[in-house]
């Protein structure tokens, strides 16, 4: 059950951020203006909370990244990626988006466009946005 759960939860993530970039390109201005006036905050603490989480600990260790058996020195790929994304690629020129690491391919394995309900796992009951 936990994992119908957990899948449900990343195909509705993934759902509201292929939303989010499809209105990004193809929405006109004004309601650009309105999605970017109350998703940009969300978006931003969104990153803030995650962030907390992998806050360096007095040894220079990203605690959530860490196992017992192996420390994970920061900054960890959660800040690299911050950064990537939100300083650094700033600067860079526009890419279309990809996905990375190794679990990219599942994200799309059950559709391509990763809708929960076509997978034919039920959302019933969670609440969106």
């Amino acid at each position: 059950m936990d994992e119908i759960l957990g899948q449900v939860l990343r195909n509705a993530v993934w759902e509201r951020l292929d939303m989010l970039s499809d209105l990004a390109e193809r929405a006109d201005a004004p309601s650009l203006l309105s999605v970017a006036r109350s998703e940009l905050p969300r978006l931003a603490e969104a990153w803030r909370s995650m962030l907390k989480l992998h806050e360096p600990d007095d040894r220079g260790d990203c605690p959530t990244c860490s196992t017992r058996w192996h420390r994970s020195k920061a900054p960890c790929s959660v800040w690299q990626a911050a950064h990537e994304h939100l300083v650094a690629g700033g600067l860079a020129p526009q890419q279309p988006p990809r996905q990375r690491g190794r679990k990219a391919e599942s994200h799309s394995a059950v559709h391509p466009r990763r809708h929960a309900l076509r997978s034919g796992v039920s959302t019933a009951g969670l609440r969106s946005g």
